[in-house]
């Protein structure tokens, strides 16, 4: 596995990396201090995961997570001091997969690590399974959705989500629900995860809902994909 760091403390670098290679020792690390140099290592490595510090001296890790979800879908964790909810929320609005608050023990990075790789390397249903409402068009197996024609790129995280709510399109699935299935049973709770994928769900899915079909919620109970 080829990790990418993203910080410029080179003591956060150290840490961090002894505790990757001590759970997986064949993990080949790399590190970035700037945004512009992380982004280059992006385009040309090719990491299976990137750890994102927010405060950079060159830009912001929000700037550089959303340039990187320009051309990539590689897993994105954020990592930072900053532990205010806006913070947090903002992250995952540029495309974070998770965002991680310092200080943090080696186990609960890893944990969150592991959550984030499962739901990237997640096993899909077998080649020719396909989804179909309307103009949206899910072939499961290659990951690929295309609405009117279109591929929409989706990150791991909403490709997850996406899977559940079309698998079980017309039923409302209550947000424990989708949060276990997608980031495990330690998220129950964070309901405003759920919120924001969501949103930039149905802002990648825009559309005519009568033509391609629309994600519904339900209340204070959950979410459901209302077919076309």
């Amino acid at each position: 596995m080829k990790i990418l760091i993203v910080d410029d403390d080179p003591d956060v670098v150290e840490v961090v990396s002894l505790c990757f290679s001590l759970r997986w020792p064949d993990a080949h690390v790399i590190s970035s201090s700037t945004g512009e140099d992380a982004l280059a290592h992006v385009e040309k490595d090719k990491p299976d995961l990137v750890l994102l510090d927010i405060v950079l001296p060159d830009t912001d890790g929000f700037q550089v997570c959303q340039e990187i979800r320009e051309f990539s879908e590689v897993p994105v964790v954020m990592l930072s001091a900053r532990d205010t909810e806006v913070d947090k929320v903002r992250g995952l609005e540029m495309g974070a997969d998770d965002y991680i608050t310092k200080p943090f023990s080696h186990l609960e990075l890893l944990a969150r690590v592991r959550a984030v790789m499962r739901r990237y390397e997640s096993q899909l249903p077998a080649v020719g399974e396909m989804f179909e409402s309307g103009g949206l068009s899910i072939d499961y197996a290659s990951r690929t959705v295309t609405v009117e024609g279109t591929v929409v790129r989706l990150t791991p995280t909403e490709d997850s989500r996406l899977y559940h709510l079309s698998r079980h399109a017309g039923r409302v699935l209550p947000h424990q629900t989708l949060l276990a299935k997608v980031w495990g049973r330690e998220y129950t709770d964070e309901v405003d995860y759920l919120k924001v994928y969501i949103r930039r769900l149905r802002q990648k899915l825009e559309g005519d809902p009568e033509t391609i079909g629309e994600i519904v919620s339900e209340r204070g109970v959950g979410y459901k994909f209302v077919a076309a």
